[in-house]
């Protein structure tokens, strides 16, 4: 099993530069490796339903040569009822150079730490940093509690088209 921690800088870097937010996206690819391997599937989408925690549902929303856009989010009732994606991150994978970035995210988040760190930030690097920080702690918690995406269950056809309609 790859962690994180095994990753060795080229170089000092300090939270907030350029060179720190590559070796965070770097920490992402290895994250999200743990919960699937191959990071790609024969399905479209696929959910993770551990016991512990809501169930994950992954879906590929586009494969291109080098890259695979994925969108990773729970369905939450919210409080008129109605199922909403919290916190619907898309995420780029490179696989050539081995880097996941967090592109976006739903854009008004119920719960106050997502909220936290997902808030306006004044320049490009730092939204990047705070979404794919999001990404980063986000992808430890799902290891924690037991998320797989490997050999996930299929979403129906169903679900699949009715989180397209609602995004």
């Amino acid at each position: 099993m790859l962690v994180d921690s095994l990753i060795v800088p080229q170089c000092v870097y300090r939270p907030g530069t350029f060179t720190g937010l590559m070796s965070l996206y770097e920490s992402n690819y290895i994250k999200l490796r743990q919960l699937a391997a191959e990071l790609e599937w024969s399905a479209d989408a696929v959910v993770s339903a551990p016991i512990r925690d809501h169930a994950l549902h992954a879906e590929i929303l586009r494969r291109e040569p080098y890259t695979t856009t994925l969108r990773l989010t729970y369905w939450l009732p919210d409080d008129g009822g109605a199922v909403v994606p919290e916190p619907n991150l898309v995420l780029r994978i490179y696989h050539d150079a081995r880097l996941v970035e967090a592109v976006s995210c739903a854009e008004s988040l119920r719960h106050a730490k997502l909220r936290e760190f997902a808030r306006d930030s004044h320049t490009e690097l730092g939204r990047r940093w705070q979404l794919n920080m999001l990404l980063n702690k986000w992808l430890d918690y799902l290891f924690e509690v037991g998320h797989s995406l490997e050999g996930g269950a299929p979403c129906s056809a169903v679900r699949t088209e009715r989180s397209r309609s609602m995004l």
